[in-house]
């Protein structure tokens, strides 16, 4: 069991949560998910890490309820534990495996849309301890859904966005990019994570300007373990799963286009079937093993 030392409601509908879990806050990394599942008959929840301290063996995860499970989690509080509580999965962040005097030579730029500023902070504090400033966007709808604003500040240079000007920059993300950019500031990497249709934007701009970028494709994973298909994206021309090959990939190689019309089919029982019979072999990414559909 995996106990709940904290628990918290950080905007409407959006919920923090520090649990004890010492060989995952171990050997974790920016960029990373673990798998989640409130008890035996509970669905499988993957969620990306939103901080980690390994003296304290604690990791943080923020989510929203979006279905049955996630809606159980809401009552869960201090004290309580979880079932299972399985990770880190997935790739670390690129960066992580780099040299740390050639990345301070690099200009970072992060977008965060939403929720996706809790797997965005892990990896600005990141480099921030390794001595390197990046620059921070946090997009939301209005000022009450803006999260983790102060913890970040700690670590980044901050800007908040949003759409209905009610703080900060009034409009989307995409408009505190350009304005950044006019501004005179030059980056050599942006790393946007948050709703799939943002993330295609801010890749739609960046190509336009020449700044490459990474993706968190978090959004799309449903088991967590390339099993189900849900995952499956075409990145340039191969075939990849955010939760085993990801979730981070080049943003603009991703088709974001087939991977959102996959996501609204993938919610019904004929879709997935559908999915299944259209994608054959390459349906899941075989990720327990058994070597896909073969």
């Amino acid at each position: 069991m995996y106990k709940i030392l904290k628990a918290e409601k950080l905007a409407s509908n959006i919920y923090l949560m520090d649990v004890e879990a010492p060989r995952i806050a171990k050997s974790c990394q920016p960029g990373q998910f673990i798998i989640v599942k409130m008890d035996e008959k509970g669905e499988r929840i993957p969620l990306t890490i939103c901080d980690y301290d390994r003296e304290a063996g604690t990791i943080t995860i923020v989510f929203q309820p979006v279905g049955a499970s996630t809606e159980k989690m809401t009552s869960l509080k201090a004290g309580d534990s979880f079932r299972d509580f399985t990770g880190p999965l997935g790739q670390p962040s690129e960066f992580v495996k780099e040299d740390i005097e050639e990345l301070k030579k690099k200009k970072f730029l992060f977008v965060a849309g939403g929720v996706g500023t809790a797997p965005v902070y892990p990896q600005v504090k990141w480099l921030h301890e390794h001595g390197i400033i990046a620059d921070v966007i946090i997009g939301a709808k209005t000022k009450d859904l803006v999260i983790l604003e102060e913890e970040m500040k700690k670590v980044g240079n901050v800007t908040v966005a949003t759409d209905d000007g009610s703080y900060g920059f009034k409009g989307m993300v995409t408009g505190a990019i350009e304005e950044l950019v006019n501004n005179g500031n030059k980056y050599d990497v942006c790393v946007a994570i948050g709703p799939m249709i943002m993330m295609k934007f801010v890749c739609l701009l960046t190509k336009k300007l020449e700044i490459p970028t990474i993706v968190s494709l978090n959004p799309i994973m449903v088991d967590g373990t390339g099993m189900c298909g849900a995952c499956r994206v075409v990145v340039g021309d191969e075939v990849k799963f955010a939760c085993v090959d990801g979730p981070e990939f080049d943003g603009h190689k991703v088709d974001f286009d087939q991977a959102m019309k996959r996501q609204q089919m993938y919610k019904t029982e004929e879709g997935r079937a559908l999915l299944k019979l259209r994608e054959g072999d390459t349906h899941h990414g075989g990720g327990c093993g058994c070597g896909g559909d073969k």
